[in-house]
Formats: structure tokens, C-alpha cells, sequence
């Protein structure tokens, strides 16, 4: 279509939604726009006025029309999506009075990601959040090297500050937002904002698009959406009805109470009563409510020699066929369980196979006959660590959860003893005393309590003392030789404990390493790729021997037929393959400026530096750099070279 085409249709289409035809400038303005014509070429004389005045209102009436945000820059695609009918939310099949101006004006974050269909979806949602009166941040996990580029704008700054004000949080979901590092860090932190908000704001409402049914979710996401009202595009004529759901639902009051938070507590059955008013209060015609995305788990095939590449996403499935043994660590945990009143105690930086190893342990005692409980710590309220009786409440209700018993924990707590007599009488008169069977506690991410010394003390005394029941002989120690801990954490203890009262000095204590160069290659072979030496060797200068960032390089090279040369060069950058996980890690650290200034002073010296105890294990639980003695270096030439860049920009 060419210009003057272009020009008499959407004029006409103007018309017939809003009863006028647009004027000589604005179609002046549209002529050049089309032929991507700057605004001083379109009208010389005066192309201030013409932008701020006849472009702008012009880009108005055409976002109206089209019931989506349109811009010079966009128009040519955003006709061309408005031609396709199939491909377009129809405003005339949303309810005129949704469409008025909403009594309530909510600040509405939407992340989304960069596929054609995910920006299209987000367009229109953001146009008509806009159109009723919303304010809108419209935010791609997958950050863009022009925004990363961008010198007055920090755009993750930008994202931290929305994600802080926003009462609304949309999640749009798609295959690849579900592995993204970027979307599970935005989840982590609404969910920290939620536990010091009065009304547990930002209300997260997630948006499977185009997702399978049986999409394979990690352990973080489903712990992050658990208990939140999901929905499902599954095509565009879902389009229209979750816009109508998300304009009824933000015609209501934000609930005064926390527990009439629409994510935490309502059903689908609660959902659709809850529209049913909404539109009879509205006097609207009804909107018809889609389904709620359950979390799926895939079946998942014996592993093979050599499987189909699959892309790592947090814990390894204990069913893969590219989990690698970590030998003899694991031999040594598995016959330590065995042992009455064990204490393992694993140690590592993130993404290193933690939590994946705990799940073995967890597995191998499941084989024994023994009850087994995972705990993370990751995934408690903030509000659980104000004082010591609510984090040891939380602790014996998530095991009496997880072993399906009855809930008794008021029964055991007694304002006459302390929290931490009450915690063990519940264990051991209850949990241990219910079966003649052993527990194996695996207890990951303790590294939280180390951010609370108020009750960290107190919390780990406790779990020592335990593992001390096991062992005096008493009357008891039958009972506590039952329990069996495993306690995984990422970093050293950097918070002064009593050395006779902590768990960190007894048990058996596994500090997992990166992968040796044979255990590279033997990784690759399952990828069906035949290496030698000189592959490894080049694989492992960029990424050591991390076994995720190993994984994540074989899936693409093998899934995508890239080879090593192209890998090396595109791999510190924005458009490589750890793009994400590299976002993430900037962006944690523009959070924390003292990390940012002294993981840059390490970047840009060629010497090993020394830095404070604290920044330095801080440094090293995040995985960028390694330990020698009192002094640190960059983890990787990944690590180095990027952020050496980038914190350079920043600081």
C-alpha cells in the first residue's frame, strides 16, 4: 500500500469511529510519516509545532481508532496488523462501558517478552489500559542493546523503580519467558514488595501466550506464582476477553485487606462470582472468564546416552540424561544419610548444582523407605524472619504440610517456653514420634537467615543442638537420630557464630566445584557432539567448568548448529546466548552499589584484588568471582569482559 493509499483508508476508517476526517496538516503529517520523513523534512517552518501539536494528536486518534499505542515510528506495522482482521483485538466487541474512563487509576506494570506475538499482545493491552485511564509501563525482560545504551535513561534502573510503584504487575508468559532469569528475579522481588506492602501490592496477574500444556516449569517459578489467578491465550480470539477480565477487575477497589487479595486467595469458582458482580454492577453484558493455567510437570522420558538437548532451567531433573555425578560427592552424602543423626552440609556459588545434588539426597532417601522434606528458603515471606517465633512457626508448618499431617503447631507453642523449646517439643513429640520412619530435612538458600543476625544465631544454635540430640544417649536420642539435615547454602558464614553452638563446623561438609575439562567433555558427548581437548578447553576459557553456563553453551550449539568460533565472539555481548543471565547479575548489582564498585575494581585489575571479608563472600554466593586466600578474581573471561564494559558505563 502505498502513501496516498494508505492515507484516504485510514481517514476514512477515522471517520467512521470518530465522525471527523482528519485535517491538510495532519494528513500532511501522515504522508511523510509513511514515507519515513523526519519531522523538519515533513513541515519546515515550523516542525516543533507540527510534532508536539499535529503529530501528537494525530498519533492520538489513530491509537483510538486502532485500540493500540501508535507512533510515527510504527504506523506502517500497525496498519498493516489492523488490516488483519484475525490478528487484531476488536474494540467493538469490548463493552462501551469498559471502555469508559475508570473510576480507579492503577500504575500497571507489563512484562513481556520480544517475540512479534508477545509485543503485539502487549501493545494492544497497554492502549486500552491507557484509553480508560491507567498509567502503563511496557517493559521486555529481553532487554535490548539501545536500552542497555541508553546515557540519560538507565532502563533497568527505570524497570526497579516501576516495579517498586506499580499496583498491577502482568506477566506475559511465554515458552522462553519461563527459562528467563530476568522474569524469575522480577517475581522475587515483587513478592519481597508484597511482604512489606499493606495490601500485598503489585497484584501479579499471569498470561500463559501460546504456551503447551505440558510446558516443564522450574521449581522457582511455580513457587513464585503459586496462588495467583492465571490465564491463557491460546489464540487471538482469546484476546478480547482477558482485556475485558483485566478492565472489570481494575474497575474494583484495591482490597483493603490483605486477605481479600484477589491473587492469594480467590478460586476460579471466587474469580467468576467476582466478575459476575463487577458486571452487574456495571450493568455490562457478561464477559466470558477463560481458564486458569494449572502448573503442569512433564513426563519425562528414561535418560539416554545421548538425548535430545534440553535447556537448563534451574534444578536438574532427576530423570535427565545431562545431570553429571558429582563424584565422590555424592556417593560420600548417600552413605552419610544412612547414618543416624546426620548433618550434610552442602556449599556452593549459585547455579553450580546445589540444589540438584539436595534433590538426589532427597531421592536416595525416599529409596530407603525415609519421609522426606525440601525446604527453601528463597521462598519465605520476608515478614517470616521479623522475629525468631515466626520463622520456627513457618518452619514446622511447611514440614507438617509437606509430610500431609494434621496441623497441631498451636498446640505445641506456649507463651511459657521460648520459641525455640516449643519448636523442638512439636518436632519430637509430634513430627519424629508420628513414625518409626527417619526425615530427611533438606533445608536450601539458608543464606537468607544470614541477612537477619537478629534471629540467625538463635536459628542455627537450634539446628546444631538437634544434631547434638542424636548423640548424648539420652532418652530422646532414639527420636532425634531419626532426623537427618542437609543444609545447602552459597557462600561462607560471614556472621559471627558461636563456634560451639553452629551447624557450619560438624557433619560432613561437601563444597562443590566446577566441572573438570573430562566431565565437560563427557557432557558433550551426550549432546551428541564428539570434542576433543581443544573444544573443551575453548569452551571452559570462557565459562570455566560452571556447569550451568556449560549446559546453556552445548544446548545452543548443538540446537542452533552454531560453532564454537561463533559462540566465543557473540557470548559477552547482549545479543549472545547468556544475555539474560548477564542482565540479571547487572542488575543485582546496580542494586547494591558497594558490590557494583568493588566487583568492577576486580574486572578491570589484572592482578588478584583484596577487598573486605563481607563484599568478597557477598561476591563470591553470586558466582562472580573466585576465592584465593584474601584475595578475588573475575570467575570467567565471560564475567570480565562484560562487566568490565558495563559497570564502566555506570560508574
Amino acid at each position: 500500500m502505498d502513501a496516498k493509499a494508505a492515507l484516504e483508508w485510514i481517514d476514512q476508517l477515522i471517520f467512521e469511529h470518530q465522525g471527523k476526517h482528519l485535517n491538510d496538516l495532519e494528513r500532511e503529517v501522515f504522508i511523510g510519516s509513511w514515507e519515513g520523513k523526519s519531522y523538519p523534512e515533513i513541515y519546515p517552518l515550523n516542525p516543533s509545532y507540527i510534532e508536539k501539536y499535529v503529530g501528537y494528536k494525530l498519533w492520538q486518534k489513530i491509537s483510538q481508532t486502532f485500540g493500540e499505542k501508535v507512533t510515527k515510528k510504527t504506523i506502517r506495522g500497525a496498519v498493516e496488523r489492523y488490516q488483519n482482521q484475525d490478528n487484531f483485538v476488536q474494540l467493538s466487541e469490548i463493552p462501551r462501558e469498559l471502555l469508559q474512563l475508570s473510576p480507579h487509576c492503577y500504575r500497571v506494570f507489563i512484562s513481556h517478552g520480544n517475540t512479534e506475538l508477545n509485543i503485539h499482545f502487549a501493545q494492544q493491552l497497554e492502549a486500552v489500559l491507557i484509553q480508560v485511564g491507567h498509567s502503563v509501563f511496557l517493559a521486555a525482560w529481553e532487554v535490548t542493546r539501545s536500552q542497555l545504551n541508553q546515557q540519560e535513561t538507565d532502563f533497568l534502573a527505570e524497570i526497579d523503580t516501576e516495579l517498586k510503584h506499580c499496583d498491577y504487575f502482568i506477566l506475559l508468559l511465554s515458552p522462553q519467558s519461563t527459562l528467563s532469569e530476568m522474569v524469575i528475579e522480577e517475581l522475587r522481588q515483587i513478592r519481597e514488595l508484597q511482604d512489606t506492602h499493606p495490601h500485598r501490592l503489585p497484584i501479579i496477574i499471569p498470561i500463559w501466550v501460546n504456551c503447551p500444556a505440558n510446558l516443564a516449569l522450574n521449581h522457582d517459578l511455580r513457587s513464585y506464582l503459586l496462588g495467583t489467578v492465571q490465564r491463557t491465550w491460546t489464540g487471538q480470539q482469546d484476546t478480547t476477553l482477558i482485556i475485558q477480565e483485566i478492565l472489570v477487575f481494575l474497575q474494583e477497589s484495591i482490597p483493603e485487606s490483605p486477605q481479600q487479595n484477589l491473587q492469594l486467595n480467590w478460586d476460579e469458582s471466587e474469580l467468576e462470582e467476582h466478575l459476575n458482580l463487577a458486571i452487574e454492577s456495571h450493568q455490562l453484558s457478561s464477559v466470558s472468564s477463560l481458564s486458569i493455567k494449572p502448573i503442569y510437570s512433564s513426563e519425562i522420558p528414561s535418560p539416554l546416552p545421548v538425548a535430545e538437548p534440553e535447556l537448563p532451567s534451574g534444578q536438574v531433573r532427576l530423570e535427565s540424561a545431562f545431570y553429571i555425578k558429582r563424584v565422590p560427592h555424592e556417593d560420600q552424602c548417600y552413605h552419610e544419610m544412612i547414618h543416624p543423626g546426620a548433618l550434610i552440609r552442602l556449599k556452593a556459588p549459585r547455579q553450580m548444582g546445589k540444589t540438584s545434588l539436595m534433590a538426589r539426597i532427597l531421592e536416595q532417601g525416599r529409596e530407603q523407605g525415609y519421609r522426606t522434606v525440601p525446604l527453601s528458603f528463597q521462598h519465605a515471606d520476608k515478614s517470616i524472619f521479623t522475629n525468631l517465633n515466626h520463622l520456627l512457626q513457618w518452619l514446622c508448618s511447611k514440614v507438617t504440610r509437606k509430610l500431609k499431617l494434621d496441623y497441631h503447631v498451636p498446640d505445641y507453642w506456649s507463651n511459657t517456653f521460648g520459641s525455640k523449646d516449643n519448636c523442638t517439643a512439636y518436632f519430637e513429640d509430634y513430627l519424629l514420634s508420628e513414625s518409626n520412619t527417619p526425615l530427611v530435612l533438606g533445608l536450601d538458600e539458608v543464606d537468607r537467615v544470614f541477612q537477619y543476625p537478629n534471629i540467625a544465631d538463635d536459628f542455627f544454635s537450634l539446628l546444631r543442638a538437634w544434631y547434638e540430640e542424636a548423640n548424648y544417649g539420652g532418652g530422646d536420642s532414639e527420636l532425634w537420630e531419626k532426623l537427618r539435615l542437609v543444609i545447602v547454602h552459597s557462600t561462607e558464614v560471614y556472621i559471627p557464630l558461636d563456634i560451639n553452638q553452629s551447624p557450619f563446623n560438624v557433619g560432613l561438609p561437601i563444597e562443590l566445584t566446577e566441572f573438570t575439562a573430562t566431565q565437560v567433555n563427557e557432557l558433550a558427548h551426550r549432546h551428541g557432539l564428539n570434542w576433543g581437548d581443544i573444544e573443551v578447553e575453548t569452551l571452559m576459557r570462557i565459562v570455566g567448568g560452571h556447569p550451568y553456563l556449560v549446559r546453556v553453551a552445548l544446548y545452543h550449539l548443538v540446537q542452533y548448529s552454531m560453532s564454537l568460533e561463533q559462540f566465543a565472539e557473540i557470548a559477552p555481548t547482549e545479543a549472545g546466548i547468556y544475555g539474560d543471565h548477564l542482565r540479571r547479575h547487572l542488575w543485582n548489582l546496580q542494586q547494591h552499589p558497594e558490590l557494583a564498585q568493588a566487583f568492577y575494581q576486580v574486572v578491570c585489575s589484572s592482578q588478584p584484588v583484596e577487598l573486605e571479608s563481607i563484599l568478597a563472600f557477598k561476591l563470591h554466593s553470586l558466582g562472580l568471582v573466585h576465592l584465593q586466600g584474601n584475595e578475588v578474581t573475575p570467575r570467567f573471561e565471560l564475567y570480565q569482559n562484560y562487566f568490565g564494559h558495563r559497570l564502566m558505563i555506570k560508574t
